[in-house]
Order: structure tokens, then C-alpha cells, then sequence
């Protein structure tokens, strides 16, 4: 069997991404002979696999997907969890960016360069942003200018520039323009005095000019100095980006939880030992804030994906594991009541966020009211998607007595008559085997570890 072809991998004829067996493979085209050689064999995979910039991978002895155009195969190292630009927060966005440029001067020391610059093609591997396109690069022609400066101003420079000057909300026009924001509307939302406006407004007004002119690469000419000056300079501006994570609603949520010291430690306890008691290997940590409780898990060595929509939560969470090396906790923006859809040509290059599940384990810790009271899912449906992405579920209910409940309907009618244990409990034991509850002390919560009834055991 040849196995399955990864669709978001057809753009480029140098090579694609194939499964066979539950394993993915890299072909290597005979088309990009010439410069997979001199990537492999002019030092620069190893200087940047050292650097940790390129993902490392091992030629393989199997079947090609395509022995006709075939030149090679090679097992690329597996990345945990894929995720995409829209889905970062600021510091992610600006360390994806920064890690491309690196990888770019990198690769001009080795007579190479960077053929596109794709948010796409970086990845958040053990915590780190890294290269996982291996057939990224050219061999460098002196006076060629960078075919992928257009690219990286699209992926990086537009979003980083309107997430800091504008609104840090708006990365997700990464959901909807695949390839990029487009510099002129970048230009028009930015403001003319922004000091990126070298790289944004003249390339748009550049693009505008020559729409319809055909203009050959050999026209424009640029020697190595100055183009390593454009990648300085490139990478100066990112540096130069600053977002406060402030301001935000649940920012601050630790400081304001609303129950006691007492009852919050106990919650920490309850969590882990539920987690040593199923020993989990992977989670996901939905509405995770400052992501608390995964750091609880990932001391245990599981590896956690952190969801919240929040994302001054999410740009916090993040520097915090970067500061500390964590290299198994990876947070991400994600509003669940509107998660991240199949995108791209037959809605199949960029998976959806359920596709990217089951994980053995979700942590569902003072989410239930936000999702029943402000997003009006009665439990019944937040049951059923639990399900599809967990194998176990450690989930808290919170009372409607409870301070923070009382806050969500104190703007709005109580249509919640539903809303209570026994409900909760009736809905849930639909979907899932209760395994064991605690009662928080000094607080009316109630802390539960459940099982999938559709994984669990006989």
C-alpha cells in the first residue's frame, strides 16, 4: 500500500508529506535533488538542527508514494501537536518570526535560502518554534533578491504590526486569509506614521504599481550585504513589537477566583491525584487561563495543550513556560465555543481543532458555567463534545450559588432551571462513567473524574 498523501503538502513539487501505517514521511522529488544535497551536505541541516530551528529527521529504506518522481524518503522527528498562526498568542506569532529569520541568515552562510516563508511551516515543537519543512530552501544566487520577503511580510509582519498597533484580536484575519494578510488592507488598517510602514505600506503600494506589469526577478537586483541588512532589519522591527497582556477580562482571573485559599488548594490536590490515578501520556487543558493546572499535570511529565480565548490569559501562560523552559506545555487561543474549522482546499489542509483529538485526558476546570449560562449549551451537548476529544474527563461543576456564576447572570434573565448537580450528573453519565467526585472543601463545588463510555474498558 503507498499509503495517503497529505493534502496540506500538494503546493510544492520538490517533494510531500505521505501516512503509511500511522507513520508520516517526507518524499523527497527528484526535482529538488540538487538542493536536498547541498541542505544536507553543506553543514546547514546540522548547524540548524543544533540551533533547534530545523525539525531532525533520518533517511528511510521504504517504499516511495511516487517511486517515479521520487529521489528519497525521509521520517521527519514527530511534532505532538499541530497548530496554526491564528491560534497563537502575540509572543508566538513574534518567535515564529524571529526563528524564520534566523533560520534565513542561517542559511546565507551556507549558500542557501529560504524558497517561502509560510507561518505554516513553523510549528511549536517541545515547546519552541522550529522549522518542519525541510524542503524550505534554494540554493542562493548573488543578486537575487528574497523571493519570500512578500511572504514573511504577509505571515508576520502584517499580523504582528496590527496585533501591537491596533488590537491583538486581529490575528484571526490569519483565519480567513490563508496565505498571509494582505499588505494593502494591513495598509489601510495600520496608521502611516508606523514604522514598519518600509516593509508594509511601499510593498503594498509596490504591488499596487505593478499589478499589471510583468516584471522579471533578473529586473531587481540585490546583493548579499544588503540583503542580510533587510534580514537585520526585518528582524530589529519584530524585536522592536511590544503587546501588553493587560486589560483583558480573565487576565487576572487567580486574583479574583472568588473562593478561598482552602478550597483552591484542595482543587489542585483532587486534580492531581485524579491524574495519577489514570496516568495519562497527553491533555488538553480547556478554558486553561494562566494554565494552572497544566503545569500541575506536565510536572507529571504529560504533555499539555492549553486552550483559552483570552488572549491576554494565553500571551501570560506562554512567556511564564517560556521563562521556566516548560517544554511540554503549549498554550494556544481558542475560543471552544467557535473552535478552529477544516480550512483550505476541500476544507482539508488545516484540520479543525476536533480532528486534532482524542487526547487521553481533558481538564474542564471552572468551565461548565461559562459554556452553559454565557454560550447557552445545555449540558447535554457539552457532554457529547467532551466525548469526541477525551478519554477521560476531569471536569469541575459550579453552583449557581457559587460567586462567579451569580457575576454571569447578574447581567442577564436566569432561563437555567436545568442548570443543577443532579442535571449535570443525568447528562453526563450519558456519555461518560463517573469514576469519582470530591466536594471541594469550603466551597459547593464539585470536582469529578469520568471516563468515555465509548473507551472505557468492557
Amino acid at each position: 500500500m503507498p499509503g495517503k498523501k497529505v493534502v496540506s503538502s500538494f503546493r510544492d513539487p520538490s517533494g510531500f508529506v505521505f501516512e503509511r501505517d500511522n507513520i508520516l514521511y517526507r518524499q523527497v522529488n527528484k526535482v529538488y535533488k540538487d538542493d536536498f544535497d547541498l541542505l544536507m551536505n553543506s553543514g546547514l541541516y546540522n548547524k540548524l538542527v543544533e540551533k533547534g530551528l530545523l525539525i531532525r529527521h533520518s533517511r528511510v529504506d521504504v517504499p516511495a508514494f511516487d517511486p517515479g518522481e521520487s529521489y528519497c524518503i525521509i521520517l521527519p522527528e514527530k511534532v505532538g501537536f499541530i497548530s496554526y498562526p491564528y491560534e497563537w498568542c502575540f509572543s508566538q506569532i513574534k518567535d515564529a518570526a524571529r526563528a524564520t529569520l534566523a533560520i534565513q541568515k542561517t542559511a546565507m552562510d551556507f549558500g542557501m535560502s529560504l524558497k517561502d516563508c509560510s507561518a505554516y511551516n513553523i510549528q511549536f515543537h517541545q515547546a519552541r518554534p522550529v522549522l518542519i519543512d525541510t524542503l524550505s530552501f534554494k540554493k542562493y544566487v548573488p543578486g537575487q533578491p528574497w523571493v519570500a520577503y512578500r511572504q514573511f511580510c504577509q505571515h508576520f509582519i502584517a499580523p504582528l504590526a496590527l496585533m501591537a498597533l491596533k488590537d491583538v484580536r486581529l490575528n484571526q484575519l490569519l483565519r480567513v486569509y490563508l496565505d498571509g494578510i494582505p499588505l494593502d488592507l494591513a495598509a489601510r488598517l495600520l496608521p502611516l506614521r508606523a514604522y514598519l510602514f518600509p516593509h508594509i505600506h511601499l510593498h503594498a503600494l509596490s504591488q499596487h504599481l505593478f499589478r499589471n506589469r510583468q516584471v522579471r526577478q533578473t529586473d531587481c537586483r540585490i546583493d548579499k550585504l544588503s540583503l542580510l541588512g533587510l534580514i537585520d532589519n526585518l528582524d530589529a522591527a519584530v524585536k522592536r513589537l511590544r503587546w501588553n497582556p493587560r486589560g483583558t477580562e480573565w487576565a487576572d482571573y487567580y486574583d479574583t477566583i472568588g473562593y478561598s485559599s482552602e478550597a483552591f488548594e484542595h482543587k489542585k490536590k483532587t486534580v492531581s491525584g485524579f491524574l495519577d490515578g489514570i496516568k495519562p501520556v497527553n491533555g488538553w487543558d480547556l478554558g486553561s487561563n494562566t494554565g494552572v493546572f497544566s503545569r500541575i499535570a506536565a510536572d507529571k511529565g504529560i504533555n499539555m495543550v492549553c486552550f483559552d480565548n483570552d488572549p491576554a490569559a494565553v500571551e501570560k501562560n506562554y512567556m511564564d513556560c517560556v521563562s521556566a523552559n516548560r517544554n511540554n506545555i503549549l498554550p494556544l487561543v481558542e475560543d471552544l465555543t467557535n473552535p478552529s474549522p477544516a480550512t483550505g482546499w476541500l476544507h482539508d489542509e488545516r484540520c479543525s481543532f476536533m480532528q486534532r483529538g482524542p487526547v487521553d485526558v481533558a481538564l474542564a476546570l471552572a468551565l461548565i458555567h461559562h459554556l452553559a449560562i454565557s454560550a447557552n449549551l445545555n449540558f447535554d451537548m457539552i457532554a457529547e463534545f467532551m466525548k469526541k476529544i477525551s478519554r477521560f474527563l476531569i471536569i469541575e461543576f459550579v453552583p449557581k450559588n457559587d460567586p462567579q456564576v451569580k457575576r454571569l447572570l447578574a447581567a442577564r434573565e436566569d432561563i437555567f432551571s436545568g442548570y443543577n448537580r443532579s442535571g449535570f450528573e443525568d447528562s453526563f453519565s450519558r456519555h461518560f462513567l463517573i469514576r469519582d467526585s470530591v466536594e471541594l472543601r469550603d466551597s459547593e463545588r464539585v470536582m469529578y473524574l469520568m471516563e468515555n463510555r465509548g473507551t472505557a474498558d468492557g
